[in-house]
Formats: structure tokens, C-alpha cells, sequence
């Protein structure tokens, strides 16, 4: 049971809310109920989710690359309900077989064939579990895949926008409301 009200998305009427829910509901299929949490503070769902946004939509990595990103940093951080957000995301609104990202969600960065998605991957655990210990050879490997400054910038971001949804989530102790296949090992 989640320890902050579950808001009902029909009382919802501020609009830029409603967009993102609009926005959410393309990419998930429903607004799921880790924003219905965040809707206790409403002002910083807006400016939170329309940073996320901005992460999404703008910057150098493509919308998979993302999800695969928001995958192996919240399995890294055991949080079930963001693993199986992105899951979804990478199923659902990019039509990735259920089979891979089952695999994915249970090996990580290890099923990853694609040389520049490993990359990505292998420096997002870093820089999710080990901040300090990034080296300059891990930065100038990011460039090494076609990372400008920005792209490095962006990445770095969505390591810490993923980890603060994966601790709200873990914290709050929000309702699991996705499919079961995607839920974490114990």
C-alpha cells in the first residue's frame, strides 16, 4: 500500500498535468500510479515530468536508448515499479519483443549487442554506483560513440532523473500496477 494518497487522475484539471498525463498515456498506455502519487505536490510533478520531457524529446540519444538507460539503472537500484516502467515503455511504445526485454531485465547491459547502446550502458551503472570513480578514459569513450558535450550532459541527467524516480517509488512504496512478467527476481 503506497504511504501517500493515490490521486484520482479524473480530479486532475491543472492543464499542463493533463498534457503530461496525455503524454505519458502515448508512451505507457495509462498514467501509471507513480505519477498519481506525485500528484500530491503537483507544482513539482510539473516541472519534474517536463524536465523528464525535455531529457526525452531533446539531446542526443534516441527514445530506446533512453529506456534501456532507465532499465539498467533502476534494476541496479532494485526498484521493481521504475524497472518495469521502462520495461513497458520499450515494449509497448517501441514495440521490443517481450522476449528481449525480459531478457534485458534479467542479464542487464550483458544482452546488449549493439556496441554504442554497451556504452551507454556500461558508463550509466557506473555513474549510477560509482559517481566519483568515472574516469576521463569513460568520458572520452562517450565521444568515441558520437556523445558531444551535450550528450554526456544529457546522459549524466538521466541517470539522476531516473534514480530520483526509482528512490520516490521505493520510498513511497507505490502500488505495482504493471505487468508481473516484468517484475524483479527476488
Amino acid at each position: 500500500m503506497a504511504r501517500v494518497k493515490i490521486v484520482d487522475q479524473e480530479s486532475v484539471t491543472d492543464p499542463l498535468s493533463k498534457e503530461l498525463f496525455a503524454w505519458v498515456t502515448e508512451a505507457e498506455g495509462a498514467v501509471p500510479n507513480h505519477f498519481l502519487v506525485e500528484m500530491n505536490f503537483p507544482e513539482h510533478f510539473n516541472a519534474k515530468l517536463s524536465a523528464t520531457r525535455v531529457l526525452w524529446e531533446t539531446g542526443e540519444l534516441s527514445m530506446e536508448e533512453i529506456q534501456h538507460v532507465g532499465v539498467v539503472v533502476s534494476r541496479a537500484n532494485n526498484c521493481e515499479y521504475c524497472t518495469a516502467a521502462f520495461c513497458t515503455i520499450l515494449n509497448h511504445a517501441l514495440d521490443k519483443e517481450p522476449d528481449y526485454v525480459t531478457q534485458l531485465l534479467e542479464q542487464g547491459a550483458e544482452v546488449v549487442d549493439d556496441q554504442r547502446l554497451r556504452v551507454l550502458l556500461d558508463f550509466c551503472l557506473k555513474a549510477n554506483i560509482d559517481p566519483q570513480g568515472v574516469t576521463d578514459a569513460e568520458v572520452d569513450g562517450l565521444r568515441g560513440i558520437g556523445l558531444t558535450d551535450k550528450g554526456i550532459v544529457q546522459l549524466v541527467h538521466l541517470v539522476s532523473d531516473f534514480a530520483s524516480y526509482n528512490r520516490l517509488n521505493q520510498v513511497l512504496k507505490t502500488d505495482y500496477d504493471y505487468r508481473d512478467i516484468w517484475r524483479l527476481a527476488p
